[in-house]
Formats: C-alpha cells, structure tokens, sequence
C-alpha cells in the first residue's frame, strides 16, 4: 500500500457491523486492504455500546467526547486528545460516558 492521506470527508459512515446500537463507523484502511490495522472513524449516539472480539490490530484517537473500553483484564476511559490500542483477538466492550 502506498502512503496516503485521510480527512473525515473521505470516510463513509455505515452501522457497525453486527449490532443494533447508534454507532457508526468509516474504516478507510482495514484487512480488506490487506492492512494489519484498521484506520477511520468513529461515531457513538450517547448512551450507545458495543461488545465484540478485535478481528485486526485496532486504535481509536479521540477527538471529542469520552468512551470507556472495557477488557477482562482492566478498563480505560479516554477522551480528546486520548489513544486507545486494542489488539486482534482481544473481547472487548466500550461505552461513551459523554
């Protein structure tokens, strides 16, 4: 893959996949691109959460607003200016607390 540049215009926001909740997100590079990460953005209605188990390297940046994840081994909060790792194959369940 060859270096590129994203801004949120180039992101198309669909439902996360597999769940009910008001959350959407725009990957702009993920394992169908054959990158070992995904890379886009996010968006949580409030209130809104979302469990499942990483299927690829993942990494939220915080822009704005503060969301809780959520492993057996321990729970982080993060808001603006905040970085969230969570590795492949890792259950997981992350909230927004507003």
């Amino acid at each position: 893959m060859k270096v590129q540049k994203f801004s949120i215009s180039d992101a198309e926001f669909v439902k996360s996949p597999g769940q009910d909740a008001d959350i959407y997100v725009g990957n702009l590079v993920d394992e169908n691109d054959g990158g070992p990460v995904s890379i886009g953005y996010g968006r949580y209605a409030p209130g809104q959460s979302l469990t499942e188990t990483m299927g690829v390297d993942d990494s939220m940046i915080f822009l704005e607003g503060r969301l809780s994840v959520s492993t057996s081994d321990r729970t982080v909060t993060a808001g603006p200016g905040d970085i969230v790792y969570m590795p492949k194959g890792q259950f997981r369940d992350h909230h927004d607390v507003g």
